[in-house]
């Protein structure tokens, strides 16, 4: 008991000074593409645990699977935040309603629906997220030349609470793929993760024949942008057809069966792969051109 207190004594102080400057933001969404400097954690940090590990559990992940289109979605929430403003990357418009009660059961706030290309293969959620939830803002890159409301380029950072996500230009799936990566910081979550879409599949590539796909682009897109971060970063795909769920930088720069060739080899592979035409390409994509469907039939979550 004695060594209890003496633990409490120590840590009043500590909180208290905390308290001090770690007052929150009346805002949990952070303007896309600024370079904030990010408020202490300390108080947030109280709730989990000290030491190395504490940043990493501000951080709350779930990956959800569109079973149709195989399709990924990924929610990201800072928790340590009092509003838990959260995101949702590359949401699908079937499972919306299934997306949107998990955020309202965790307790989240959703700031922005993001994609990481104009996808193909199946609608975009963002459109029907938006009408459920009118706070919540699109984001797509510039160069994908859909409608949304925040346009990204390379370099810049979204920040939801104190986390962020850095953009990282990777075309050549579609002319405007992009990746998302967990900052780089202390106060950011260890290891890194990085949401490749469709650039960068788990021992795979996304095809490079339409909508402005390009192999050459896509092989220095991957080798420049994603195997480049540190070899322990978590590598979340936009699809799985096989059962996998997640890989490494380093796994992929040893296994992956397209990557790991020198470039001519590379796009020898991609002009044989000789893929059928994607059923849903017609529908799709000129859905997702202007931010998915924005006229749903009245519906409540």
């Amino acid at each position: 008991m004695v060594p209890l207190l003496r633990s409490c004594r120590r840590l009043i102080p500590h909180l208290s000074a905390a308290a001090a400057v770690a007052a929150p933001s009346s805002s949990c969404a952070r303007p896309i593409s600024r370079s904030l400097r990010l408020l202490p954690v300390v108080l947030a940090m109280a709730a989990y645990s000290s030491g190395s590990g504490a940043e990493r559990r501000r951080l709350l992940f779930r990956q959800l699977f569109e079973k149709e289109s195989s399709t990924y979605t990924y929610l990201l929430a800072d928790v340590g935040d009092p509003e838990k403003p959260a995101v949702l990357i590359d949401p699908v418009d079937r499972t919306v309603d299934r997306d949107l009660n998990l955020i309202k059961e965790l307790g989240l706030k959703l700031v922005y629906a993001m994609n990481t290309h104009v996808h193909a293969d199946h609608v975009t959620g963002t459109g029907l997220i938006k009408t459920k939830l009118p706070g919540v803002k699109s984001v797509i890159a510039k160069s994908s030349k859909a409608k949304a409301d925040h346009f990204i380029e390379h370099g810049d950072k979204i920040y939801f609470g104190n986390l962020f996500l850095e953009v990282r230009s990777t075309p050549g799936h579609t002319a405007g793929c992009v990746t998302y990566v967990t900052g780089d910081g202390d106060d950011q979550p260890s290891p890194r993760m990085a949401f490749t879409g469709d650039a960068l599949l788990i021992r795979a590539c996304g095809r490079t024949d339409f909508q402005g796909g390009s192999s050459d682009e896509l092989y220095e897109s991957v080798h420049s942008q994603i195997f480049t971060l540190p070899k322990d970063t978590l590598l979340y795909p936009g699809h799985d057809y096989k059962g996998f769920t997640v890989s490494t930088v380093e796994e992929e720069v040893a296994y992956n069966a397209r990557l790991t060739k020198d470039k001519e080899t590379f796009k020898t592979i991609m002009d044989n792969l000789n893929l059928a035409y994607p059923k849903m390409i017609d529908v799709a994509v000129p859905a997702n051109l202007v931010c998915g469907i924005q006229d749903p039939p009245p519906s409540s979550v």
